[in-house]
């Protein structure tokens, strides 16, 4: 595969107080006066990427990445039971987000968001519209009850064993009720081992969901160190069993929110995580944006899928 840039590192970096006890991460990339780019991660819980950027043409973006709340080099980092989840919702989220937009200067920004960044992405842009330039947006999620429990029970229907040793992980007694929020209570306990284990048991799934996907890889979601795997489970299970806040299909009713945002949507058609039928909800309730269905990719983006998003962003970058 080849990049369009050479690696490019961030010219500054910083935490940004919230006034709550957290503190988020950020970093900038680029030109420090060129057009404003925000990276949303994934997870929630990944964390931003820890690579160089070499999607984004130094010379045009000043591209900004941040650690969502808890995770990352955000603190307090969620592997730490001590950690407040009451204050990480996808509201504070949103907040922060504003929070640092205004403490950079920046007017405008362009989003950029793939899985459960492209939701919180949009949550952010149906509230502030004003301060969206454009979005790319791959591997597209918006979070409904409906979509987590697909990836959560209704995928088990391919991978029975798999989600067997997923239910398993809860307590006897939880088998058969909310296994997210069994799992959630699971990643509150304050024995380290018990959560380490949820952990585990958790991304085993995740691990199988996407493993016979064109590009699927062992250990996709597992191969990160213990405590990055704690505060990933921890967040999730905290988001997800939490229906994120988000109303159900209220990011798709309130579409019509984004009129006059060009976006590209991006999404592989052999998404099992992730079904392309809410991308394609999305495009046809969004004026403007354009959607490509990539045939050779599933959640885990093909070479294909990756070229269609830098040249979405190489599309906007003189806009």
């Amino acid at each position: 595969m080849v990049d369009l840039y050479p690696p490019t590192c961030p010219y500054d970096s910083g935490y940004l107080d919230t006034g709550d006890g957290n503190r988020v991460y950020y970093e900038q990339y680029g030109n420090p006066r060129g057009k404003p780019a925000l990276n949303v991660h994934g997870g929630p819980g990944s964390g931003a990427p820890r690579r160089p950027t070499r999607a984004w043409d130094p010379e045009r973006y000043r591209v900004v990445r941040f650690d969502q709340r808890n995770c990352g080099r955000s603190t307090p980092h969620a592997s730490d039971p001590a950690a407040d989840m009451r204050l990480n919702t996808t509201q504070h989220l949103i907040d922060d987000m504003e929070r640092l937009r205004e403490h950079l200067g920046i007017g405008r920004w362009l989003l950029n968001g793939g899985s459960w960044g492209s939701t919180l992405a949009l949550a952010y842009a149906q509230q502030h519209p004003e301060r969206v330039s454009e979005m790319v947006i791959p591997a597209v999620t918006t979070t409904r009850r409906a979509e987590i429990d697909w990836l959560y029970r209704g995928a088990g229907r391919f991978y029975p064993e798999a989600w067997d040793r997923f239910r398993e992980g809860v307590p006897e007694g939880e088998r058969d009720g909310d296994l997210l929020a069994a799992y959630a209570r699971l990643m509150e306990n304050p024995d380290r081992a018990i959560r380490e284990k949820a952990a585990a048991d958790w991304l085993a799934w995740e691990d199988a969901v996407i493993s016979n996907e064109p590009n699927g890889r062992p250990g996709m979601y597992s191969d990160r160190e213990v405590d990055a795997q704690i505060a990933f489970v921890r967040i999730c299970a905290h988001f997800f069993s939490n229906g994120a806040w988000l109303e159900e299909d209220r990011l798709l009713r309130d579409a019509h929110k984004l009129a006059g945002i060009p976006a590209v949507l991006v999404h592989g058609r052999h998404d099992m995580g992730s079904p392309v039928q809410t991308a394609w909800e999305l495009a046809k309730a969004w004026p403007g944006a354009r959607l490509h269905i990539i045939e050779d990719s599933g959640h885990s983006a093909s070479e294909a899928m990756q070229e269609t998003v830098r040249a979405a962003i190489e599309e906007f970058k003189n806009r």
